[in-house]
């Protein structure tokens, strides 16, 4: 990529510029992530702790890069010798998009409403269409976006991802869109919650927490009063944040007390807040989001955490990426054992890094 590393005193930093490192605390923590764009929050950050200066990306990818006909002949080869098309992904055209936009935020807003069963059933319907049509089996996380507003986007990005760990997990079809619906509505309790809590751009003291860990026994209720939903709905909604090692909320039930539904959206739920940027945090890396939901095998159950890891695809094929050995690569081949790890070609050597399965390659990671 024609992209170079520049050292900036952090007085001259200014928003939208791309961090080259990472910024840790003592602890190890990641505070900004590498390749995260800066916003002011992060300069006043690294401004008051003294950080002189930082190192960012300046430049684009070079189009020679991403196009297959200006690459090297042995380059184009490899390519095309190892490309294998990515699995059949969820995609929402722009129409449903404006649908299922339209759609959600009717739900939050109208929670009272004598249509709010039917207009739930009509969302979730547009996404499973958009998933049997073309027998979608995994979801590209670079492609979740349905509205700028997080609420709406969070509950449409689980719902979608859900849908389909939901299919790679077994569930019936039936059961896929009851899923649907139960991550269309995980969050509906937050409509009660006032806005000042909901959208507080530092953290909660106890008594904020204490409410907004009511949310889910909101949602539970709002479902239960209308007598329309099933009770495998109404548990993923009431228990999407019970942790298996019985840590969690509001019941601190036990792995065996947590309906699939909800230990499925969990998984969806928790990657998705990891990757958002919120008022009182920064996005998370979406490779780096994945590594910690790997890491939460004692809250998550292994099973979704798994269908989860094997839906997924982080870096389509085709998409060019940075090696930690300098190079860039075109991805030519997932796999769905490891989304982590696809099988690439360098563009500059021709070189094919296969880097899930070849041991020579274990020290390689995509940056």
């Amino acid at each position: 990529m024609a992209v170079k590393r520049k050292f900036i005193s952090t007085r001259l930093l200014k928003e939208g510029m791309k961090i080259d490192q990472a910024i840790v605390d003592a602890t190890g923590r990641s505070l900004i992530e590498k390749g995260a764009y800066l916003d002011d929050f992060h300069i006043d950050y690294l401004q008051e702790r003294g950080v002189g200066g930082v190192y960012i990306q300046e430049g684009e990818p070079d189009p020679d890069e991403l196009d297959l006909e200006k690459l090297p002949p042995y380059t184009r080869e490899a390519i095309e010798k190892n490309r294998v098309e990515d699995r059949t992904k969820v995609n929402l055209t722009e129409s449903v998009r404006k649908r299922v936009g339209e759609g959600i935020q009717f739900l939050y807003n109208n929670t009272d409403s004598e249509n709010f069963s039917e207009a739930t059933n009509n969302v979730a319907n547009e996404l499973m269409h958009t998933i049997t049509d073309n027998d979608a089996v995994a979801v590209d996380i670079n492609m979740l976006k349905v509205s700028d507003e997080y609420t709406f986007k969070h509950s449409v990005d689980v719902a979608t991802m859900a849908m389909i760990i939901g299919k790679k997990h077994g569930l019936s079809d039936t059961e896929v869109h009851e899923l649907g619906i139960a991550g269309l509505l995980h969050d509906v309790g937050k409509s009660r919650i006032p806005n000042e809590v909901l959208n507080k751009a530092g953290r909660l003291n106890d008594e904020e927490f204490a409410l907004m860990k009511q949310h889910t026994l909101f949602g539970f209720e709002i479902l239960k009063k209308r007598n329309e939903f099933s009770d495998a709905i109404m548990r993923g909604v009431l228990q999407h944040h019970e942790k298996i090692n019985g840590k969690g909320y509001p019941l601190g039930c036990g792995a065996d007390k947590i309906h699939s539904y909800a230990k499925i959206i969990s998984v969806a739920d928790i990657y998705d807040a990891l990757v958002t940027e919120r008022p009182y945090k920064s996005a998370f890396a979406k490779g780096y989001a994945i590594e910690m939901i790997m890491a939460m095998t004692d809250e998550l159950d292994l099973d979704a955490m798994k269908s989860f890891l094997h839906s997924v695809i982080l870096y389509s094929v085709d998409s060019v990426v940075q090696l930690s050995n300098g190079e860039s690569a075109r991805v030519v081949e997932n796999n769905p054992e490891n989304c982590l790890r696809p099988k690439v070609v360098g563009l500059k050597s021709g070189k094919v890094y296969d880097l899930s399965n070849d041991i020579t390659c274990a020290s390689l990671i995509i940056q």
